[in-house]
Formats: C-alpha cells, sequence, structure tokens
C-alpha cells in the first residue's frame, strides 16, 4: 500500500493507494474511499485494479460542484496515481463530485460508477435549498451533458435521490441500476459486487475481477460520508414523490 498527502484547496487530502502483486492495467479512484474499503471491502472487489481510496476533507465544499476541487483532482492527485486508464467512483455528493470533475474536464476518467449522486433539481430537491451549495449544484445539473465516459448509476430505491438519478441517467443516456435500500453503505456495497467489475474489465487485458457483493459487516447507515459531516440528502426521511 502506497500513502499519499497531497495539499487542497487549503486542507490535506489523504490518498492510500491498494494495488495488486504484479501490478494492474486500470486504475479505480474512490471518493470517500476509506469508508468504501471499511464498509465495503472495496479493494478485494476491484482486485485487478489499482484501488486509490481518496479522503474526503471538506467533503460538502469539495465535493459539491466545486471547480476549484476538480481543477485539483486533475492537476495535483491524479498524476501521482499509478498509470492506467482511470475509473471513478463516488455516492452521494461524492459521485456527483466525479461527474462535475469529467464535465469540467473531458477525459479525465475513462469510466464513471455512480451511486446515489446527489444530482438536485430545483423540482425535485427544494427540500435540500438549505444545504449552503445548492444553487452551484443546481447550476451545474442544470447543463450536465453526455460525456465520453462509459458511465453507469447506481441508486437505491428507498431513497430521495432516486427521482433525480433517473433524471440524471436519461440526460446523460446512460442506464440506471436500481436497487434494494435506502441511502446507505449497505446499499452501495451491495450493488458493487455485481456491477463494478463488468464496467473495470472494458479497461483491462483480460483479467478477472471479483464478482459478488462483499460479506464484511457495512458500515453504520450514512457511511461513505466523513464524521459528523451532514451529507445533502436526507436518506432516513420516506421519499413523499410517488
Amino acid at each position: 500500500m502506497t500513502a499519499l498527502c497531497v495539499p487542497v484547496l487549503g486542507g490535506t487530502l489523504e490518498v492510500r493507494v491498494v494495488s495488486p502483486a504484479g501490478g494492474a492495467p486500470v486504475v479505480l479512484v474512490a471518493h470517500d474511499g476509506p469508508s468504501y474499503e471499511d464498509g465495503a471491502s472495496l479493494s478485494s472487489v476491484a482486485r485487478g485494479a489499482h484501488v486509490a481510496l481518496l479522503s474526503p476533507g471538506d467533503r460538502n465544499e469539495w465535493y459539491s460542484a466545486n471547480p476549484a476541487y476538480a481543477d485539483a483532482l486533475v492537476d495535483r492527485v491524479l498524476p501521482r496515481l499509478p498509470a492506467g486508464p482511470r475509473v471513478g467512483l463516488g455516492a452521494s455528493l461524492g459521485a456527483l463530485a466525479l461527474l462535475h470533475a469529467e464535465h469540467h474536464r473531458p477525459g479525465t476518467f475513462a469510466g464513471l460508477f455512480l451511486q446515489s449522486g446527489s444530482f438536485f433539481t430545483a423540482e425535485l430537491d427544494p427540500q435540500e435549498s438549505g444545504f449552503p451549495r445548492y444553487r452551484r449544484i443546481l447550476d451545474f445539473v442544470d447543463v450536465a451533458a453526455p460525456t465520453a465516459a462509459e458511465t453507469v448509476l447506481t441508486c437505491g430505491r428507498d431513497e430521495e435521490n432516486l427521482h433525480n438519478n433517473r433524471a440524471m441517467a436519461r440526460r446523460l443516456g446512460v442506464p440506471l441500476i436500481e436497487v434494494p435500500g435506502g441511502h446507505s453503505m449497505t446499499t452501495w456495497r451491495d450493488a458493487l459486487g455485481p456491477h463494478l467489475p463488468p464496467l473495470l474489465r472494458q479497461f483491462t487485458d483480460g483479467r478477472e475481477f471479483t464478482d459478488g457483493p462483499s460479506h464484511r459487516p457495512a458500515a453504520r447507515h450514512g457511511a461513505g460520508l466523513a464524521p459528523r459531516v451532514r451529507d445533502a440528502d436526507r436518506p432516513d426521511r420516506p421519499d413523499p414523490r410517488p
């Protein structure tokens, strides 16, 4: 395992890179990476890839469609990772930030695996209007367009974000995989095993990846988020829309 600390926007982005013996043909870049590793055994699910576990830092600021964060990610962080096509993985605001980075700097990622993305719209998500970066997110979602990256979206059927994820999937012209569960690491973990390896295989030399969900205990509801930091979703509330 390799550990990096990169100064980013007045803070420090910590990165742990887990690499298989003999190297790998693809690099999986995970927002909220430590929580994905703890709650979903990410490096085991993607054992044929270099797995870069990015700490969230000031996630409400960094991950909320922030152009300065996108530039820092592309210019300062990604060049320090192993060579190879990059696939971005993130949930909630972490998913939003990856799509924004690819939109802001086209060609950054060969693939995107976006889970329960916080793709807020004024029509579908007025309840999030108190989030400090709500307007910035709305402005990005309003102009989001298809990218060259191979993109897969997943979302729990019992979460508020389902409606805006459906809308984003239509906008991007990509599949949305709807799975049981709400806005939690349990839902994200269970969608990884069946659906992430096929995406990674598109950028490999034929080596296999682990299929099937991890059997490690899931993290608490809301894991994948920095401790004591509110995510822009409210996963505990039922969705009021039909």
